[in-house]
């Protein structure tokens, strides 16, 4: 195993800082940040800004010019070896001049050349591997999941009261968390290829599923509807703006009241009497979503949850005391006994304005 320095340490560091810059631009493409180092001087910082455009070697290389000869580049994921939107990293890194180059951790993607290494290596370029993998690896979790595992990184987001409600039982939510918490979503929005709900979302809080802060400028996610006969109405906002629309159904009788140009129909197996969760997921992985946000009701939540597909809970916690006329998180018939319910880790817990933002992730019972 390669040893690192602390010097390393922090070049890797900020080769990480800079890839985070493209959270909301570059999905489905993965977050890459690249730095150049020659003498113990950072002479080159790039990272990879939005989809098609070029990787973050690219702009480093050309942000260090002359300076990248003989140079050492830190980069945050393998470089690419494959012709895509843009030329392979390994031939322009090559073509520097650049003596080493150390990344993070592998490119799962099949397209990339595993022999690569031995390229750099034939060309005089020293490899190493293995700097802040982990870190690295969860900066782009939904993308090693969607390559890896066929399916996006889901996150379930949840707004509740103290005593766990999402809504009165008319449906009344707006609003249970405050300013902070609702601002912090829009993140968390912006950082997904997707956001899931379900018809019956559509029809009680006819809700449009945006990136509403324009200073993100981010990528629109795509909606992401669980209609299984296609009985949300068309006239519904989601369906009128110019954003994409996907629904997922069992019966497409209605697919024609559907089909405009922004909006798309999906026929997919059922599972039941209902949309068969995995097979949308795959569906999913196969057009690029790295990563997923779920914003849905409590049947939809609890499905997921039962089918065990949920990788992660955001939970924004109110100081607010609802009541029993309310509607409740999950609906999990089959939890009948307590050695029935799932347990979570709870790995962040921080307030925002008046509420608490917790970051968990459930422990299925295979795992426990």
């Amino acid at each position: 195993m390669t040893e690192f320095t602390k010097e390393e340490v922090g070049y890797m560091s900020e080769a990480l800082r800079l890839a985070k810059q493209g959270c909301f631009t570059t999905h489905p493409n993965p977050r890459v940040g690249c730095v150049i180092v020659s003498d113990g001087d950072i002479v080159g910082k790039g990272w990879h800004q939005s989809y098609g455009g070029p990787h973050a070697e690219i702009h480093a290389l050309h942000d260090a010019g002359k300076k990248a000869k003989k140079a050492t580049a830190y980069i945050t994921l393998e470089p690419c070896s494959h012709h895509g939107k843009t030329g392979p990293c390994d031939e322009a890194l090559i073509e520097a001049g650049v003596s080493r180059i150390v990344y993070a951790t592998e490119d799962p993607f099949e397209k990339n050349d595993k022999s690569m290494p031995d390229k750099l290596n034939d060309a005089g370029i020293s490899v190493s591997v293995g700097l802040l993998r982990d870190e690295a690896k969860q900066l782009n979790r939904g993308f090693f999941s969607r390559v890896i595992n066929k399916k996006p990184f889901v996150t379930l987001k949840l707004g509740v009261s103290i005593d766990g409600a999402t809504a009165m039982e008319s449906g009344e939510s707006q609003w249970i968390t405050g300013e902070a918490a609702r601002k912090d979503v829009q993140k968390l929005r912006a950082s997904s290829g997707a956001i899931l709900t379900g018809s019956g979302t559509i029809k009680i809080d006819n809700p449009s599923l945006t990136v509403r802060d324009e200073m993100l400028k981010a990528i629109d996610p795509i909606r992401v509807i669980i209609d299984t006969k296609l009985q949300t109405a068309p006239d519904a906002k989601i369906y009128q703006d110019d954003k994409t629309t996907w629904i997922f159904c069992v019966d497409d009788e209605n697919k024609t009241l559907f089909q405009n140009k922004n909006t798309k129909v999906f026929k997919v197996e059922k599972n039941g009497n209902y949309v068969n969760l995995r097979s949308v997921l795959e569906i999913l992985a196969k057009k690029g979503i790295n990563d997923l946000l779920v914003e849905a009701g409590s049947h939809l939540c609890g499905a997921l949850i039962r089918e065990e597909l949920v990788n992660e809970f955001v939970i924004y916690q109110a100081p607010l005391i609802m009541g029993s006329n309310t509607r409740k998180m999950f609906h999990t018939p089959g939890y009948n006994k307590l050695n029935e319910s799932l347990r979570i880790n709870i790995k962040e817990s921080k307030k925002l304005g008046e509420d608490i933002k917790m970051i968990a992730e459930p422990i299925y019972r295979a795992e426990a």
